[in-house]
Parts: C-alpha cells; sequence; structure tokens
C-alpha cells in the first residue's frame, strides 16, 4: 500500500493503558498489504495521551495562538454499535484519496494510485476519468504514485486543482491543472515544485487548503529508515514538513510573510517540521486546528494537533518516535511538539492514516476527530473533554485504510485498498 518500514528493536516508556471495547462492521477478510504484517487480533490498545501542545518554539517570525477548547465538541463517544460503515462504491483500483470540491455539485473525486482521479456521482463511476496521468507517474513501489488531490478554495469560479505525484524519476512534483466540468485537461499542468526523493518511500502526499486559503503540503523524510540523512531535524531541505504556500500570487507561488522562516533561517516554504511521514492531515472548520496523523517507524504512531495558525512548531522526528527517543541526542533549548495522543505496534497496527473532525448531521458525534491503522483496520476517535484528550477505538472494519474524506456537509468516508469507499451512517 503506502507506507511500510523495517523493525527493529527499541525500549517503550511507562504508558497508559486503555482497554476499550470495539464496534464491528462486516468487511472483506483482513489481508495484509504488500510489505506489511498481518493485522493483530487483540481488540485493545495501548496509548498515550497529552494536553494540546503549549511548548511551541520560537523560530524567526513564527505565529503562534495559544491553545483553546474547541466548541461545539462531544464529551463522550457515542455508542458505536449503533452506527456502520456503508459501502458507496467499489470496484476502484487502489483508492488513496478522497476529496469534494465545495460547488455545489455533490461529486466525489478518488484518487487511484496509478494515476487517475475518479469521479463519483449518484453512486456511480463516471467514465472517462475526469483526469489520466499514468504515463507520468511512477506507481512501481507501494508507497509512490499519484498520492494527492487539492481543489482550489473557490473551484466554482476558479477551476484549478492541484495534485501530488511521484513522476518517472522517482521525485515529488506539485502540479496544477485546470478542470472543465467531468473532464480535466492533462495539457493545462503547471508545476509548481520538484523535490528530490533520495529514496522510494515516505514520500507524504496529502495536500489541503487552509482556513487562511493558502495550499498545505506534506512530505516525509525521504524515506530508507531511521531518516538517515536526517531531513527532519534539517530546515534547509523540504523533506520531513509541511509547507505552506500562496498559489493565488506569485509566479508559481508566493510565500506567506508570516510562514517561519520567510525572513530567513530556513526554506521559505516551510510551515511546520520535524515529522516522518504525514501521509494524511486535515484541518478542523469551526476551530482552524490541523490535525497531522504522522506515520511511525517502529513502534509507534501518532496524532498531533496545532492550535490555528500556530506556525514553526517541531515535532520531534528523529530524536523523538511518537513521545519516545528514537536516535540522538537533541541540542539543548530545542523546543519539541509532543503527539496528544500515540498507539503502538503491538496491539494497534502498522501505519496511521489520518482523517478528520466530524461536522455533518449526527449531533453525538460532533467535534470527534477519526484516524484509522492500515493494517490492523481500527478506526479511533479522538475528543478534547475537561479530562484532556481521550482516544477510543470505535470500529475494527478489517480494512486496508488508505484515507478519509469528508464531503462538503462534514460527513466523513474512509478508503479501504482493495476498492470500496464506505461512509459512515446511523
Amino acid at each position: 500500500m503506502i507506507i511500510k518500514r523495517k523493525h527493529r528493536v527499541g525500549f517503550i516508556l511507562l504508558v497508559t493503558i486503555l482497554i476499550v471495547a470495539c464496534g464491528s462492521v462486516s468487511t472483506p477478510s483482513q489481508s495484509a498489504p504488500l510489505g506489511l504484517s498481518p493485522p493483530p487480533t487483540t481488540a485493545s490498545v495501548i496509548e498515550t495521551t497529552a494536553p494540546l501542545p503549549t511548548n511551541i518554539g520560537n523560530p524567526p517570525t513564527a505565529t503562534n495562538i495559544p491553545a483553546t477548547s474547541v466548541s461545539p465538541n462531544a464529551k463522550i463517544f457515542p455508542n458505536p454499535s449503533a452506527y456502520h460503515w456503508t459501502p458507496i462504491i467499489s470496484g476502484m483500483a487502489s483508492p488513496v484519496d478522497i476529496q469534494f470540491p465545495d460547488d455545489g455539485s455533490g461529486r466525489m473525486f478518488v484518487i487511484e494510485q496509478d494515476g487517475r482521479i475518479r469521479i463519483i456521482e449518484n453512486g456511480q463511476m463516471l467514465d472517462p476519468p475526469f483526469l489520466d496521468i499514468i504515463s507520468k507517474v511512477n506507481s512501481q513501489g507501494n508507497e509512490q504514485g499519484l498520492l494527492g488531490l487539492a481543489f482550489h478554495p473557490n473551484f466554482k469560479q476558479n477551476p484549478y486543482f492541484y495534485v501530488n505525484f511521484i513522476d518517472l524519476n522517482g521525485n515529488t512534483v506539485i502540479a496544477r491543472f485546470t478542470a472543465n466540468g467531468n473532464v480535466a485537461d492533462p495539457a493545462s499542468e503547471k508545476d509548481l515544485l520538484h523535490i528530490q526523493q533520495p529514496f522510494p518511500n515516505h514520500n507524504g502526499g496529502m495536500m489541503a487548503f487552509g482556513p487562511d486559503s493558502y495550499l498545505y503540503i506534506g512530505l516525509g523524510d525521504g524515506g530508507s529508515e531511521g531518516d538517515p540523512n536526517r531531513n527532519g531535524q534539517n530546515i534547509n531541505v523540504l523533506l520531513g514538513k509541511i509547507l505552506r504556500i500562496d498559489v493565488d500570487h506569485g509566479d508559481p507561488y508566493a510565500i506567506p510573510s508570516n510562514n517561519p522562516f520567510a525572513n530567513g533561517g530556513g526554506k521559505p516554504e516551510i510551515w511546520e517540521y520535524g515529522l516522518r511521514n504525514p501521509w494524511r492531515f486535515s484541518f478542523d472548520k469551526p476551530s482552524g486546528n490541523l490535525y497531522i496523523a504522522d506515520v511511525g517507524q517502529d513502534l509507534w504512531e501518532e496524532v498531533d494537533v496545532v492550535p490555528a495558525n500556530a506556525g514553526g512548531l517541531n515535532f520531534g522526528w528523529s530524536y523523538y518516535e511518537g513521545m519516545h527517543p528514537y536516535v540522538g541526542q537533541p541540542p539543548a533549548g530545542v523546543n519539541f511538539t509532543f503527539p496528544v495522543v500515540e498507539y503502538s505496534h503491538a496491539v494497534g497496527g502498522c501505519a496511521i492514516i489520518g482523517g478528520y473532525v466530524y461536522r455533518g448531521a449526527m449531533p453525538e458525534w460532533q467535534g470527534i476527530y477519526f484516524y484509522g491503522d492500515d493494517c490492523s483496520g481500527k478506526i479511533w476517535g479522538l475528543i478534547r473533554s475537561n479530562n484532556g484528550w481521550q482516544s477510543q477505538v470505535l470500529f475494527e472494519t478489517g480494512a486496508n485504510i488508505t484515507t478519509f474524506g469528508q464531503d462538503p456537509s462534514g460527513e466523513i468516508y474512509f478508503a479501504d485498498r482493495r476498492g470500496t469507499i464506505y461512509r459512515l451512517s446511523k
């Protein structure tokens, strides 16, 4: 699938053990994705939770907003047995991203990893594909391919969309295309960024427009194992980062003036750093908070929650994997932002798949962040209550989850690598 890794022996610090009851949904058998071990059978999960980060560093011109509570939010988890994941469409070829333009059309756009974007409308897959760039995409490795899609915030009047793919040389390309109804023009491609990838794994892939209308781009650390080039902590390279650019100004883009390194000291595109492989991240619209699911190395998967507009945070990789020391001794005085929740591979799976904060029509789910795991098929919920951050396994799907999606009305979807898209239903 998307994220594979090698294993080594590490040590585990004392953590809080949360044993939770899980709902279920009938799905295909639990086959392991390419390069990954079979999913565990236990329903227990080891997690640690922490407050919303306040240990925010101070790089040049960083914008740091104190943590605030989010409203409206659920304070307890609903009983998951009263809900299920409804199949919406099957027969997709390795779907890895689900996106919806906010244009009133109701269309769902699904990326197929080999280089196509398909439209789902009224429960049917349209032909021809919305975009077909298979001839330009390297999808030979299980972490390569066409990986991310973002629609311009004003897509109805400004029909631009942006894709993140691995080219035939194995490098990341961020490109803009122009839509024309249900078909995009491949000849309209305008490349914004070319980023050299030293290895075929840990490419990231997510893109999203923030509440500020800037484009955010997730990039992994460049691959291999353990970040051998130490890209996560190197602010002079773009790998291991979330970037933030202004696609409405400049050619091909401009740098927002309050980016942490806009005036020097590091690459001006950088917004956050110290990440291993932020495969999927999302913004919560009411709060503006950024939720980052960063794929771990050997032992720990993590969710980082960033207060609205707080740039310049260092999430610690590869000094830390989650909350645990990984390799090397950090320099004195460096500030790290640690995850609000993590889970171990021993009981949770192998690779975290970030989702969205629910903002749909079911009030009992309001404010709950959904995230899952590629190997185990577990889906968790994460909420912030008066007692701090709480996480609980909600569903045991048996799916190889590759991505989540959220439509303009706030409903939640996920994709199974084997080709089916599901929606949360009562």
